[in-house]
């Protein structure tokens, strides 16, 4: 059978696209040839991927607890993905810078919305039994969550709200800064102010990659990016709202769906159960008490000053028990 002219010009640009590199275009067609197809299994590593679940216990709903940190590692990977595109575009514009933003907040959405997995989709025995076999590993050392807040914002806005005025003119010293970033207050000990073992462990393996993650996206971060478009560009309202929206997904609506679990399955009277880390949870998830905002200037003071105030008054207010 005659080969179609189509045919004939792709063979013939792919001859071009390989002499560039001195290499041989009949080599690559037998590779073609005596490869086997693709299939969705192989692609996806299918097979890997269903074989990375290993509970410590026999408690079924572990399994859950698993899978569903395991899912939400893989949107905070695809929110890495977007950001490192903004970092390192050479000519960004408002439409590329507004895409990708707006793909973020499509992650966080799912991943918000999807909570309800973890605070309706185990049974509650079950969890604070399976819980224990744990400690003393967090969700508290998501080193990828740690990437997204350092690659989002100028490193100040992570210190703690009440150390950060003493870093205002000095801005250039991460590693002073890293000392008093405001998820360090979350894992230490209330009684004896002493690091946790998660937080000790933590900063033994990330703390080197978390300050040349900081020092690499100090002018490259999501907020100086934008600060790097025209004036028109930045006053563009749908900009500022996809913003002030992955401002809140990450700030406000992630932490205190988080905040829900812990009041749902932890919450005892008279005292509350800690977490597998020990951190401090009661202080450390309500948003409102860290203060922690990726672009404050794009907040009124009013916003600022109650900064997800009525979610968790809202959260706070409620009895934990819609556990089913």
């Amino acid at each position: 059978m005659a080969l179609s002219e189509e045919i004939i010009e792709r063979v013939e640009k792919l001859q071009e696209k390989y002499d560039v590199t001195g290499q041989d275009l009949s080599a690559y067609l037998d590779g073609l040839l005596y490869a086997d197809y693709i299939s969705y299994w192989n692609y996806i590593h299918l097979d890997t991927l269903l074989s990375l679940q290993n509970p410590r216990t026999s408690f079924p709903d572990e399994e859950i607890f698993i899978m569903y940190h395991q899912i939400t590692e893989l949107y905070f990977k695809l929110s890495l993905h977007e950001i490192k595109q903004i970092g390192e575009h050479e000519s960004l514009n408002s439409e590329f810078f507004l895409r990708r933003i707006m793909r973020i907040n499509r992650y966080f959405e799912a991943l918000t919305k999807s909570f309800e997995v973890m605070y309706k989709g185990m049974d509650r025995d079950q969890f604070l039994k399976f819980r224990m076999s744990l400690i003393p590993a967090s969700g508290f050392q998501s080193a990828q969550y740690r990437k997204i807040e350092i690659c989002a914002t100028p490193f100040i806005n992570l210190v703690h709200a009440d150390q950060r005025e003493q870093f205002v003119n000095d801005q250039e010293n991460l590693p002073e800064m890293f000392n008093y970033l405001y998820w360090k207050r979350g894992a230490t000990e209330e009684e004896t102010g002493k690091k946790t073992l998660t937080l000790r462990q933590f900063e033994a393996k990330y703390t080197d990659e978390l300050l040349k993650l900081a020092g690499n996206y100090k002018d490259t971060n999501i907020w100086m990016r934008y600060k790097s478009l025209t004036e028109e560009e930045q006053a563009d309202s749908k900009v500022i709202k996809a913003l002030r929206q992955l401002d809140s997904y990450v700030n406000v609506e992630w932490p205190l769906m988080h905040l829900k679990s812990a009041i749902t399955y932890l919450k005892r009277r008279p005292v509350d159960a800690k977490a597998t880390g020990g951190t401090n949870w009661q202080q450390y998830l309500p948003p409102q008490f860290q203060r922690r905002i990726f672009f404050p200037e794009l907040w009124s003071q009013e916003e600022k000053d109650n900064w997800g105030k009525n979610f968790v008054e809202s959260i706070l207010n409620s009895n934990g028990e819609d556990n089913e």
